[in-house]
């Protein structure tokens, strides 16, 4: 355990910062789960769609994701549920 207080704060900070990421990458998978599944489904994912890829932007904008990543796991995702809703 640190002693120094500026480490003591910067531990806090960085633990708050941990569970922050950790709990929007955790609702990245499972907006990505539900649009795979509806897809699946033979349902319509166009709003699942829309808000997954809202909240991948969002996450790359703040650093919680590379923006190369997020731009990937949209594309990806538009490929799934588009070959989901076709057949």
């Amino acid at each position: 355990m640190a002693n120094i207080k500026s480490q003591i704060k910067r531990n806090r900070q960085n633990e708050a910062r941990r569970m922050r990421n950790r709990a929007v990458r955790s609702e990245l998978r499972t907006r990505e789960k539900a649009v795979v599944s509806a897809a699946a489904a033979g349902e319509s994912t166009d709003e699942m769609l829309r808000l997954a890829q809202k909240r991948l932007d969002k996450a790359a904008a703040k650093g919680v994701i590379h923006r190369n990543e997020a731009g990937r796991r949209k594309s990806r995702l538009a490929t799934r549920a588009a070959r989901g809703n076709s057949s």
